[in-house]
């Protein structure tokens, strides 16, 4: 509750939509939580202002590394809050969103490879200048502020027997799993170029992974947080796998079927359900989170 006393007014309150019955094909009662329409179009608002107002920040500003939406956040909050802000971007990452980075007045560094070669460059310009540094997923503040979602879909859903989550360096998972403390099941949904969390309950704690694919930019830290994996350990029912060209097919249907235009990572929930990794029971309450809607529109005619 801290976290969301500490944000509230900072951050959107983002709607669910009932589905009718049989929606997608799939059985079951499904609703979309739309935390796409969050501000920078995903989830990460929330933990990045939460970590800012928990925190001392001075002339030096604010630090992050991110595939993107992070960066995005991290931006934002910072622009409304006043505050410097120097964001380290992974090549891998679209355009777009560095882009979008710049946009919100942020200094964007692009560096060579995935997102652990931009976290390491960014940790070691935060030793250099003293800037604040907020890390995309393994943070007490920042897991919390993701959480918050949890504490909505409390609310809006309040019979909701499952939420179905994409996962990439597992804050997002881990706080809402953290706040539902076995209330309600939670899934993860990773790629199966991005085993992240997955690997890591296998092999009893957080393992360095191959990652790649469709939705690396969102979903592709190699190392899943050391939070997020003790959060799982204990809250998280399981996590599944999805490929790619269901990743790519969720993201149609969603369009198709609901106008909702989802980024790779933030269709792979819907994606465990319509390829059949997971199947709800006949009368099964289940949310499926739709956390980024970071794409270029043109990419679902490809």
């Amino acid at each position: 509750m801290a976290a969301a006393d500490r944000i509230a007014g900072r951050v959107r309150r983002t709607p669910v939509v009932e589905l009718e019955p049989g929606a997608f094909g799939v059985p079951g009662r499904l609703a979309l939580k739309l935390e796409l329409l969050q501000h920078t179009g995903s989830f990460k608002p929330r933990g990045a202002f939460n970590k800012m107002l928990a925190s001392d920040v001075g002339e030096a500003g604010v630090i992050a590394a991110s595939g993107g939406n992070f960066g995005l956040a991290v931006a934002h909050a910072a622009r409304e809050l006043g505050y410097r802000a120097e964001i380290f971007v992974p090549e891998t990452s679209p355009l777009v969103k560095a882009q979008r980075i710049r946009e919100r007045g942020a200094e964007v560094r692009v560096v060579p490879g995935y997102y652990t070669e931009a976290l390491a460059a960014c940790e070691e310009r935060s030793r250099e200048t003293g800037a604040v540094f907020l890390h995309a997923f393994d943070q007490p503040e920042v897991v919390a502020g993701q959480g918050t979602i949890g504490l909505e879909l409390s609310e809006q859903v309040p019979d909701a027997d499952t939420v179905l989550v994409a996962v990439g360096g597992g804050g997002l998972i881990g706080g809402i799993a953290a706040w539902f403390e076995g209330r309600t099941h939670v899934v993860g949904v990773e790629p199966e170029a991005c085993p992240t969390l997955h690997t890591a309950l296998e092999a009893g704690g957080p393992v360095d992974v191959e990652v790649g694919g469709l939705a690396a930019d969102s979903l592709g830290p190699r190392r899943a947080g050391g939070i997020a994996y003790a959060l799982a350990s204990t809250y998280v029912d399981r996590v599944l796998l999805v490929p790619d060209d269901s990743i790519r097919d969720a993201q149609r249907r969603l369009w198709d079927d609901v106008r909702v235009l989802a980024e790779p990572g933030g269709a792979s929930a819907l994606a465990v359900l319509t390829c059949g990794a997971y199947v709800p029971e006949p009368n099964e309450r289940v949310v499926v989170l739709v956390c980024g809607g970071n794409t270029d529109p043109a990419s679902l005619a490809s």
